[in-house]
């Protein structure tokens, strides 16, 4: 006599696969926080280390910015090996250029990726908060990258006008978020006009860094980083030496399109945004 096997019930068959799923998911959880925990612990060792450097270099502040992105070329590369997030990078002909390097913000990641791609001899502009970041922001502020007061117009139009005079003196290339802040949920905020004046003031290329992913990837307010692809394209350089101010509104609405046209659906803006 054989018994006769009588199929599971259908609502039995899904509870299994839902606790599977479950039990799934929380490994993948776990897996990130160990992975998150081990970026930042090896970010702390590498910060100390270029901290002491940085110190020892104070007589000379533009050696402390080339020191402060061989920081950020191996801290970032590092840190992205370890999230092991499959990364394709198209363009990078044009990724060592001297420039006006821009990029749109919607993850943490999207700061690592900034550290290990940027060529040697670029500075960064942040707000003045950085500095009460814990480790990375005062080795952010002894690398000699620039800070501007955005709760200030007058003082954050001047420190624009310093930091083009200082990266022109000194053969520097720059990074910025024309976005200003991160997105919260991926898609592309409106830009800044400040990149522009920066052009306009050194006649420099705009350089965009389109990053696609990263906000699938490292979610706000979340510890679990999902292994999804991501993107980092460069864009061919926008030559800004004959622009004008009486046009600054539809350069910004240029550069911004451009972003549009390359994102994905899931990260272009879902209405007609004014550009602030």
């Amino acid at each position: 006599f054989r018994p006769t096997m009588v199929p599971p019930p259908e609502a039995a068959v899904k509870e299994a696969a839902g606790k599977q799923e479950e039990e799934g998911e929380w490994v993948s959880v776990l897996i990130s926080w160990v992975r998150i925990v081990v970026c930042f612990v090896l970010m702390m060792l590498t910060t100390l280390i270029w901290a002491v450097i940085m110190v020892l270099l104070l007589p000379w502040p533009y050696q402390r910015i080339r020191q402060g992105n061989i920081y950020g070329h191996v801290t970032g590369k590092i840190m992205m090996s370890i999230l092991g997030n499959p990364i394709k990078i198209e363009g990078a002909e044009y990724s060592n250029e001297r420039a006006i390097y821009i990029s749109n913000h919607a993850s943490p990641i999207d700061i690592f990726l900034i550290m290990w791609l940027t060529p040697t001899g670029t500075v960064g502009i942040a707000k003045k908060e950085i500095i009460y970041y814990p480790l990375f922001g005062q080795l952010y502020v002894l690398a000699n990258h620039l800070r501007i007061d955005r709760s200030n117009p007058t003082a954050a139009i001047r420190s624009m006008k310093e930091a083009a005079n200082a990266v022109v003196k000194n053969n520097l290339s720059l990074i910025v978020f024309p976005e200003g802040t991160r997105s919260k949920n991926g898609r592309l905020l409106p830009f800044k006009k400040g990149f522009v004046h920066l052009a306009m003031q050194t006649g420099m290329p705009i350089i965009p860094m389109v990053l696609t992913g990263t906000h699938r990837a490292w979610r706000k307010g979340s510890l679990h980083v999902r292994p999804v692809p991501l993107t980092v394209t460069y864009l061919p350089p926008i030559r800004t030496d004959d622009w004008t101010r009486d046009k600054i509104e539809d350069y910004v609405e240029l550069v911004r399109d451009l972003y549009v046209d390359n994102l994905p659906l899931s990260q272009r803006p879902t209405s007609d945004q004014v550009t602030l």
